[in-house]
């Protein structure tokens, strides 16, 4: 398993052209949690911007396949990240 850090992360989420991966993360209760998502154009259904810029708070809205809903990927607790048949460990 390679190791990158988090900007290489965010390269290879983004240059993926929607493919599904898979991550690892630590969410806000500690708990650790394995997510299979994809990145794509989100459409706000009220039609109104986000009262946030996600990058400024090292966020990236992704859309989880399993949940089928949006979600938020924090880049601050990411540990692994599978895509495009490479697994990576984040430093």
């Amino acid at each position: 398993m390679n190791t990158i850090n988090r900007n290489k992360a965010k390269e290879l989420i983004k240059d993926s052209k929607g493919l599904i991966f898979s991550a690892t993360f630590t969410k806000k209760d500690g708990k650790h949690r394995l997510m299979n998502a994809r990145l794509k154009k989100y459409i706000s259904k009220t039609g109104r911007p986000a009262p946030y810029k996600p990058e400024e708070y090292n966020l990236m809205p992704i859309y989880d396949m399993k949940s089928k809903g949006w979600r938020s990927l924090n880049f601050n607790t990411l540990i692994t990240l599978s895509i495009n048949k490479n697994k990576y460990k984040i430093k």
